[in-house]
């Protein structure tokens, strides 16, 4: 088993939607980025990159690429996944936290697990999308942008395929 850390930021900027999870979030701003700049599904990303020791997101997709404007960022992570997958790696889970002054992540953290779980190949019930408040400190706090952690656990397609067989075996005694 692999474990991995991401972070992801962007500032609000007017005349762009919001989309956190792959999910548009109704919002008087959207983020600034090359991307569609969904922070929760760049952080993902890059947990997923660390665990597998494969770097971080604008390594693969670097913003000085013009393929790359404007993208679907669960584009990329489905990328993402299709690249661990052919290391023999699976998500396990992941552990999402949000962090902005507004808007409330709570109301679409469901609809979010239920886009991430499409791409990573996993149930709902293994992602956990929270959300946090700054309380008003620094630039979060001033409602300039959003951060996003994410956590990951992947682990080799073997040992998930002997996990299973031990608990087959295990179950029959």
């Amino acid at each position: 088993m692999r474990i991995g850390h991401g972070y992801d930021s962007h500032r609000f900027a007017e005349g762009r939607r919001l989309i956190l999870g792959g999910v548009d979030i109704p919002h008087e701003r959207g983020l600034d980025g090359h991307s569609d700049a969904d922070a929760v599904a760049h952080a993902v990303t890059d947990a997923l990159l660390g665990a597998a020791g494969l770097g971080d997101i604008g390594r693969h997709f670097p913003p000085t690429d013009a393929q790359w404007k404007d993208a679907d960022s669960l584009q990329l992570l489905a990328r993402v996944v299709r690249l661990l997958e052919g290391r023999n790696y699976q998500v396990v889970n992941v552990d999402v936290t949000v962090v902005c002054e507004a808007p409330k992540i709570g109301p679409h953290a469901q609809a979010m697990q239920e886009r991430l779980a499409s791409v990573l190949g996993i149930g709902p019930g293994h992602i956990s999308i929270k959300g946090k408040s700054n309380e008003g400190l620094g630039w979060i706090g001033r409602g300039e942008g959003i951060a996003a952690f994410a956590v990951a656990l992947i682990d080799s397609l073997e040992d998930i395929d002997a996990l299973h067989a031990r608990h087959r075996r295990d179950a029959s005694l």
